[in-house]
């Protein structure tokens, strides 16, 4: 029994040495004991493990939050944040991340809120169904119902139609982009797109490693699950469904102006990179911000960190500055 427990020891140190290694690159301010577990989504059992965990559930006093159900839909929800001094007629939809198949809106009660109460604006953060048990498009289809309601509820809301931005993180950028394409073609406008290290390109799965990149956060083998139980089908083949993949869009010309903001160690730095290279060539503006040293996630797992409070306050201002709401 000892030798099976001093070889199960050893085997521990060696894949914490080997995770302590792979941080090498990572920003000393961002390296967390969290980064030690090799954690990676890659079947049903592991999901329904993580989906155990409890959201985060802080408010701030000066902004109320109520749950709206979606007249005409059978499943979206939406979380309303209204801040208590509102000073904005603008809009933010936001789209919680978990890689298509984890996550709810509950996650992000401290960034709506901080959207809400720091720009004067309503947030409105959709409740979406969740792949495999639900993959595209339920999905979106749950975000369209959210935007085409706040649409039609925006004059009782006190909200400009004309000055409503839709914004994710992870998984709920690629749904942020997917959503903005599909609001484009039925001419639903949106002003402004908010994409935090967005998950936009299941091709991904099958590019080569060759800058220690989705070490943490969220790994390739977490990618290929993900887009696999979103998709309904092994990722990086042929896919011709509109809106199922955004990167995969032939033409972007016409979407709103676009932030986006990812890590230089992201799985998705380059599928990132690209996409802001096909908006701007496309006509569309785009601001691109990129983090050195900065893994998938960090700004919620090490949010303490001087370097991912600049972060998200870079993307209050380009809510700001996107829905042109007086600083």
């Amino acid at each position: 029994m000892r030798t099976v427990l001093a070889a199960a020891a050893t085997i521990a140190a060696v894949g914490i040495g080997r995770r302590v290694a792979a941080m090498g690159p990572v920003s000393p301010e961002l390296r967390t004991p969290f980064l030690l577990i090799p954690l990676s989504i890659t079947n049903r059992a592991v999901l329904r493990i993580l989906r155990i965990a409890p959201p985060s559930a802080s408010l701030p006093a000066d902004v109320h939050l109520a749950t709206q159900s979606v007249p005409g839909s059978a499943h979206a929800k939406a979380l309303v944040y209204d801040p208590v001094d509102r000073t904005a007629d603008g809009a933010l939809l936001w789209i919680h991340g978990g890689g298509y198949v984890g996550g709810a809106a509950a996650m992000d009660h401290d960034l709506c809120s901080r959207f809400a109460a720091e720009l004067g604006i309503v947030v409105v953060s959709v409740e979406y169904r969740l792949a495999p048990e639900h993959p595209f498009p339920a999905p979106l289809d749950d975000c369209f119902a959210v935007l085409r309601w706040l649409h039609g509820e925006a004059p009782s809301l006190g909200v400009d139609p004309a000055r409503i931005a839709v914004g994710g993180a992870s998984a709920g950028g690629g749904l942020a982009a997917a959503l903005v394409q599909r609001a484009h073609d039925e001419r639903l406008p949106v002003a402004f797109q908010l994409l935090e290290y967005p998950m936009l390109d299941d091709r991904t799965v099958d590019r080569r490693d060759d800058a220690g990149r989705g070490r943490f956060g969220w790994t390739r083998a977490s990618n290929r699950f993900g887009w696999a139980s979103y998709l309904g089908h092994e990722p990086g083949f042929s896919e011709a469904r509109p809106y199922a993949v955004p990167a995969r869009r032939v033409d972007l010309a016409g979407l709103p102006p676009a932030w986006v903001g990812v890590g230089e160690l992201d799985l998705f730095f380059e599928e990132d990179v690209e996409y802001v290279r096909r908006l701007e060539e496309a006509g569309v503006r785009a601001t691109f911000v990129s983090v050195p040293g900065m893994y998938h996630g960090a700004d919620a797992i090490a949010g303490v960190a001087p370097s991912m409070q600049r972060f998200r306050a870079r993307m209050v201002d380009a809510v700001r500055a996107g829905l042109a709401i007086a600083g």
